[in-house]
């Protein structure tokens, strides 16, 4: 049981991260068709921050957990 519920985390944080990606994908693909967010560098900070986070939950799961 232990495994099965460190791959779901590890699911988790990888489709966290795979959304984000494309959301940053979007705003550099087509930056003045989002019209609600008009700092598009400060949108993009958002999602790398988030990308961020849910990388080091994986580095964190590999580091300590996985054996």
């Amino acid at each position: 049981m232990k495994y099965e519920i460190l791959d779901a985390l590890r699911a988790h944080a990888l489709g966290h991260i795979a959304k984000h990606r494309a959301n940053v994908e979007v705003y550099l693909a087509n930056p003045v068709g989002i019209g609600e967010h008009s700092d598009i560098m400060e949108a993009i900070e958002h999602e790398l921050a988030e990308m961020s986070k849910y990388h080091d939950q994986l580095e964190v799961l590999d580091e300590y957990f996985y054996e």
